[in-house]
């Protein structure tokens, strides 16, 4: 779908839907009022009879208004004229585009400029929400089915703005454009079923990226490089299975040589089993979800590519698939992970941190200015803070505050947990330096904690997004795209700084 910003005149350009915002108490603003005016008051007419208050999402499709080169005019509600908050404006915006697929018509004009959303940075906020929303929408995986999704007849949107405020609305629209575009390579492969989306698979995605961008080198590490570099954990993992594990390195060079690069790392479990401690079977299907860290981490480079930022970003994803097998590593097994510091293996199903933990000592040889780490990490974040909010720990509180802030402005948001001394002491073990669970207390917090034992020579933070990689179960199954915009908006903001 295309999305173009344009200032005109709404009532003199022919279009199959032309889009108007009405307030409660069925007030109109300045251009539905134009548009009224136009129309010989048809539209006032229609409202006095009461079938639309202007309620938030609320909607009202008129046909063939006199005056009007418009087919139709679709009137949204979008409440009592104070600004709305980011869910109720995604929500006026999803109403909208819920209409519209339906129509038959192949083009829409949305003339919402006079719509206030808090705290979205004017018009480039609110625009980018917008344009991000309405793409989000159009999502659809049917890779797998025999009979495809009919062909939406909408094929393109004009956002009607001022002449003022149109460069700022563009930008808006490009970056929407261009994470929108990720989440979907992150939903694409994130829903991709395990038996294609497997380590040397998303090895072969990197790849491809790097020959289709200059400035874009991949290396990919196997399972020999990996044993020789003396990552114990991350072999461990994928010993059990006949998919050899793979570490995947990105570098992309936006900005000098010398300046140093931010490294995203990436939890790539192609899929999880549990491995010797076998996960129960309902639901297990699910778990070719646990690569959306390293998903989420392809969909961000997309982002950055697209918009050729300025910036050095190196992406580590550490994939492997973790079975039950003969060779698979057992409870009660130790490790050398590539820091030198040795690992207890209590529970085989706590793997994430075990690839995670040899690629965060891996990332030391870049000298980054921060590292930050994605993983669907611990159903424990899913009870902390449920399936709306992202965890985040680290060992720095500023990149913590960007994580933050990054999130807010993305309307991707991420929530603070504890790194208190404390915790680290329910990981201690007998025979080991470290075991890898902490007991059934605060184990996402004992994740972090464990991570953050390798994450000691940089500005590091850890973002649990288990609860929000995906949605589980029933239709609407599948993976979210989370939280590419977030990350995205991080990066943009470092270009800010």
């Amino acid at each position: 779908m295309e999305l173009v910003v344009k200032s005109l005149n709404a009532a003199s350009v022919k279009t199959a839907t032309l889009v108007l915002a009405v307030g409660e108490g069925r007030i109109l603003g300045d251009t539905a009022q134009a548009i009224d005016l136009a129309s010989s008051g048809a539209i006032s007419a229609v409202l006095k009879r009461g079938d639309l208050s202007g309620k938030p999402g609320q909607t009202l499709l008129l046909h063939s208004l006199p005056g009007l080169k418009a087919e139709r005019v679709l009137l949204v509600g979008t409440g009592n004229g104070e600004a709305l908050n980011d869910r109720t404006w995604r929500k006026v915006i999803n109403s909208v585009a819920a209409v519209l697929k339906t129509l038959g018509g192949g083009d829409a004009l949305l003339a919402l400029d006079e719509v206030i959303v808090q705290g979205r940075d004017g018009h480039y906020g609110k625009y980018r929400l917008l344009a991000e929303t309405l793409l989000a929408g159009a999502y659809v995986f049917d890779r797998f089915k025999s009979q495809k999704a009919d062909p939406r007849a909408l094929k393109k949107i004009t956002l009607i703005t001022s002449k003022a405020a149109q460069a700022e609305v563009e930008r808006g629209v490009k970056h929407a454009s261009a994470i929108s575009a990720g989440m979907a390579l992150t939903r694409d492969l994130g829903n991709l079923p395990p038996n294609l989306c497997h380590p040397s698979f998303l090895a072969e995605q990197a790849k491809d990226m790097g020959k289709a961008h200059k400035n874009l080198k991949v290396e990919v590490l196997d399972e020999k490089k990996i044993k020789d570099l003396g990552m114990g954990a991350f072999y461990a993992v994928g010993q059990g299975s006949d998919q050899p594990p793979r570490l995947i390195v990105l570098n992309y060079q936006g900005a000098k040589k010398s300046e140093q690069p931010y490294v995203l790392v990436g939890k790539g479990i192609t899929f999880d089993t549990g491995g010797i401690s076998l996960k129960p079977g309902a639901g297990m299907d699910e778990m070719k979800y646990d690569m959306c860290g390293a998903a989420s981490v392809f969909g961000t480079l997309h982002a950055v590519l697209t918009l050729q930022l300025p910036i050095n970003l190196v992406c580590l994803l550490a994939c492997a698939e973790n079975m039950p097998s003969g060779g698979a590593t057992r409870p009660g097994d130790i490790v050398t992970t590539m820091s030198g510091q040795t690992v207890e293996i209590l529970n085989t199903d706590a793997e994430g941190r075990l690839v995670l933990c040899d690629t965060l000592t891996y990332a030391e040889r870049f000298k980054p200015r921060a590292v930050i780490d994605i993983a669907t990490l611990t159903g424990a974040c899913i009870v902390a803070l449920g399936s709306h909010t992202t965890g985040l720990m680290g060992n720095n509180d500023e990149l913590v505050e960007q994580l933050l802030d990054a999130g807010k402005r993305a309307d991707d948001r991420a929530w603070p947990l504890p790194l208190f001394e404390e915790y680290q002491e329910q990981l201690d073990s007998p025979f080991a330096d470290i075991a890898n669970i902490g007991g059934p207390k605060a184990g996402t917090i004992t994740a972090g904690c464990f991570l953050s034992r390798f994450a000691r020579q940089y500005s590091w933070a850890h973002m649990d997004i288990a609860g929000t990689a995906w949605i589980s179960g029933g239709k609407e199954k599948g993976a979210t795209g989370r939280p590419v915009p977030l990350l995205t908006q991080y990066l943009l903001d470092r270009i800010d700084a």
